[in-house]
């Protein structure tokens, strides 16, 4: 199979099987060889998936061939985050007192797509319980540290590493992740790919394990905007298994929005000048000049002062202490990889309920004190990430502690701010620095995932970085 194939977007690649270009058994096959060879190596694997593809592949086949259509991911093979349940494989979550956990029944967002003929081909390797208590290394996996196909001493970001890198090296076509607090922007922007947060309920949860029940996410990281909206519109409806279920359905849809040049964009430039490390300023000013040029209305704003950052903490760490209470109190937690997570979730555990209740008040607050940005604002925009991927060997905190920080926070508290109200956010590939890939991230208020995605895809019309590939070959 040529190379070419690897990195095409869900249309061209679902155009290729409907004009019987290639079958769906060998589509599903090359990326199965693709996906076990080089997926080790930058240990992003956790299992394949290959006999179930294969086998589920001669039904679709049989049905593209009886022109029985069911849309653009009919015969697309896809990965799969593996806090996802799929029964007769392992669901490791990614650490070492799971690693023999298997479930009998599919996750929801898997069996949507499945519905619609998509194909997994692999379960892909993760942070350790999606990063719960927090960890300090990008070893904090089951699976050893994500590595990014850009440069395999670099990091290919948490927790959704496995998911960031396969699609970053054309082993899988699109993969789902999970987000909470950056599990998805994070490796979309360190290896290059398109993420989206969608906003929280769009996506059910059911099969999917839980870090925080009114913060997880469920979400598409891919080739294209395109991509991201159509795998959405798949996975997203209500579902009476999850609690936090939005009951609603998206359908893709960016003609439908205002044209490009009525849309109000808000940022601040200290997020751009200052915030972001001095090498990649070059690459979020060339994506600003890119949206000045497609029309928007840049508007400068900052967040109103508020504790965002300490409040999504708080939540996060109080839930996870009573999701994770049977693995603190057994001691099994002594088994996780990453120090500093074992002592967080020990220390998580005795959280006071008097401070999770105040934590969920304040954020009652910020919800009422953020509202009035949308009275004159469509979107949010500011770096999904300030700098490229960290090295693989050093703490993943040491280079922020090791510059001066600006003294505007701008808009530098979206990624807390926007998980902790459930907005969605799209992360676009928007150039590089020192050879690794920078993003930008689109925020809009919940279910205005078209707005987003309408821009996102404007702006990839304008610009190939989401077309570049990693130099790794295995």
């Amino acid at each position: 199979m040529a190379d070419d194939l690897f990195f095409r977007t869900i249309p061209e690649l679902n155009q290729m099987l409907v004009k019987r270009q290639i079958s769906v058994r060998e589509l599903a096959t090359a990326f199965c060889d693709r996906l076990e060879q080089l997926g080790p190596k930058l240990n992003a694997l956790a299992a394949t998936t290959r006999k179930t593809a294969l086998e589920m592949a001669k039904d679709v086949e049989g049905d593209l061939k009886r022109e029985r259509l069911r849309g653009p991911l009919q015969g697309i093979p896809f990965g799969a985050k593996d806090l996802l349940a799929y029964p007769g494989y392992p669901t490791t979550w990614g650490a070492k007192p799971f690693a023999t956990q298997t479930f009998d029944y599919k996750a929801t967002a898997i069996e949507k797509l499945e519905g619609r003929g998509a194909l997994l081909v692999g379960k892909l390797a993760m942070v350790q319980l999606a990063g719960g208590g927090g960890y300090q290394r990008a070893s904090a996996s089951l699976f050893g540290p994500g590595l990014n196909p850009w440069n395999l001493s670099r990091w290919s970001g948490g927790s959704s590493s496995g998911s960031g890198s396969a699609v970053a090296a054309g082993l899988v076509p699109f993969a789902i992740g999970s987000e909470t607090w950056g599990s998805i922007l994070t490796p979309a922007a360190y290896c290059g790919v398109t993420g989206l947060r969608p906003t929280y309920g769009y996506v059910s949860r059911h099969g999917a394990m839980a870090l925080s029940w009114t913060m997880d996410k469920i979400g598409p990281m891919c080739r294209s905007a395109e991509d991201c909206g159509l795998v959405l519109q798949v996975m997203s409806g209500g579902d009476a298994n999850d609690r936090g279920s939005a009951g609603k359905s998206f359908y893709y849809g960016p003609e439908y929005v205002q044209g490009i040049r009525r849309l109000k964009v808000g940022y601040n430039p200290v997020d751009f000048d200052e915030w972001a490390d001095p090498e990649t300023r070059p690459a979020f000013r060339d994506a600003l000049d890119v949206l000045r040029r497609l029309g928007v209305q840049l508007q400068e704003v900052e967040l109103p002062a508020m504790p965002y950052g300490t409040t999504a903490g708080m939540v996060i760490d109080a839930e996870a202490a009573s999701i994770f209470e049977p693995l603190i109190t057994s001691g099994r937690v002594d088994e996780l990889a990453d120090e500093g997570q074992i002592a967080g979730l020990k220390a998580a555990l005795d959280l006071k309920s008097t401070d999770y209740l105040r934590a969920m008040r304040i954020r009652a607050r910020i919800q009422d004190a953020t509202a009035m940005l949308w009275r004159n604002l469509d979107i949010l925009i500011t770096p999904s990430r300030t700098r490229t991927a960290n090295s693989i060997d050093q703490p993943l905190r040491s280079p922020a502690a090791q510059r001066e920080r600006p003294a505007n926070r701008g808009l530098t508290d979206l990624g807390a701010l926007g998980n902790l109200l459930g907005w969605p956010a799209l992360s676009l590939p928007c150039g590089f620095a020192d050879g690794l890939p920078v993003g930008i991230q689109l925020v809009s208020r919940p279910f205005n995932e078209n707005r987003i995605l309408a821009l996102g895809a404007a702006f990839q019309r304008e610009t190939d970085w989401h077309r570049r590939r990693p130099p790794f070959a295995g």
